[in-house]
């Protein structure tokens, strides 16, 4: 971090009363810090404690004339080599993601070109909330860095994570987002497949199922935000792809069957797509009308490639193979029967029954199934579950764990 410069902005919870101890922890790791301070970051911190900690100014509005003459939020945004928000509210966590630049904070996050990373705070229920899963998937699809939040008491009585992460925390996160070639993934590729396929009958209809595609993309962010270079095939989503990975939107299973093929080698592969196991054999290439008999049109079906099994079996497999069992009945028997049977390492586990509400949503229960047993997770966000995979594909590639 020596010589490295932080740009700092505080929003407003009641965790700003640490920002003076993470102000003096970054700059006795060598960097200098220029604190941005909201309008609601003021009502738990001064600026005259953020600037005589940080010797610098502390800039608190986009409407100040001297620095505005010459775009000041643009040298502001662009001057630092990592923009750090501390603590970042439900509120500012959901401007950034709509893009909005209403004050200097937002304008300065908009308008910059460098890496971002977030220290969430807030209360355990806006954090369990729907819309702020929805911004943190956004966030982290944009390249968005987090740290935290941790669990434990809150000032409003409740226990549960929402915390902000400690400064030493967010320093070791400062640190890792300056030196990406530090990361555990730096300079390894992984594929990731995500969503449904599409496997055509005539022009207007196909055959699919109800994958959002949600937590595929989820595992390549992030991968990608541990350093990893990831080939993301996805099929016809319900969600845009990350950031920062490189796509390849296909439609059919056969058409990913090849896209991975041309994706390897590979250090790991993660197939999270939910293909599906058949195909219309000579689709129409006109709609199908009704013939007034009352009987559906004859479709010859023939099984799709099963491109779990092909690259768990391919001269240049990867390392580290990675399936997923969407299962309804039996799970953990179903799933360990479907890792031996296809050949991959591990097996990502879940129960997709309505009732969970699992298939499509943003939460995910799944149990993680490899050769020495089957670990069960408990239930959390989809995002939750992809860096709690993507820390253990890291352990793995880097010889941490058997």
């Amino acid at each position: 971090m020596l010589g490295k410069r932080i740009l700092l902005i505080v929003g407003g919870g009641i965790s700003a009363y640490k920002i003076p101890q993470l102000i003096r922890s970054i700059r006795a790791q060598g960097a200098s810090v220029t604190p941005v301070l909201t309008a609601a970051g003021a009502q738990f911190t001064t600026p005259m404690t953020l600037s005589v900690l940080a010797g610098e100014p502390v800039h608190d509005t986009l409407w100040d004339r001297n620095s505005e003459a010459e775009i000041g939020h643009i040298q502001l945004s662009r001057n630092a080599d990592l923009v750090v928000v501390a603590p970042a509210t439900a509120d500012m966590m959901a401007r950034i993601a709509q893009g909005l630049a209403n004050d200097l904070a937002s304008t300065l996050l908009l308008a910059t070109d460098k890496r971002v990373l977030i220290a969430p705070a807030m209360n355990v229920r806006m954090w369990d909330h729907p819309a702020t899963r929805r911004n943190l998937a956004t966030l982290r699809g944009d390249g968005i860095l987090t740290v935290g939040p941790d669990s434990g008491d809150m000032a409003c009585g409740e226990y549960g994570p929402g915390r902000m992460a400690e400064p030493d925390a967010i320093i070791a996160a400062i640190r890792d987002a300056l030196t990406p070639e530090a990361q555990p993934l730096s300079g390894r590729h992984v594929i990731v497949t995500s969503g449904p396929t599409h496997e055509p009958i005539d022009p207007v209809r196909y055959i699919a199922n109800r994958s959002s595609g949600v937590q595929g993309a989820a595992i390549a962010a992030a991968l990608r935000d541990l350093g990893a270079r990831v080939s993301f095939v996805t099929g016809p989503a319900a969600v845009p792809p990350p950031a920062g990975v490189d796509v390849i939107a296909v439609e059919t299973a056969r058409q990913m069957r090849d896209a991975v093929g041309a994706a390897l080698p590979a250090d790991a592969a993660v197939m999270a797509a939910a293909v599906a196991d058949w195909h219309v054999v000579g689709a129409s290439d006109s709609k199908i009308k009704k013939d007034g008999s009352g009987r559906p049109p004859a479709l010859d079906m023939a099984e799709n490639p099963d491109i779990l099994a092909w690259i768990s079996r391919a001269e240049e497999r990867p390392a580290l193979v990675v399936g997923f069992a969407a299962e309804t009945d039996d799970v953990i028997a179903n799933a360990t029967a479907k890792r031996l049977r296809k050949g991959c390492d591990w097996i990502v586990a879940n129960d997709v029954s309505p009732a969970t509400g699992i298939m499509g949503g943003t939460e995910n229960a799944v149990t993680l199934i490899g050769e020495h047993g089957a670990e069960e997770w408990p239930r959390m966000g989809k995002d939750a579950v992809a860096a709690r995979l993507a820390d253990r594909i890291a352990a793995h590639l880097n010889g941490k764990t058997t």
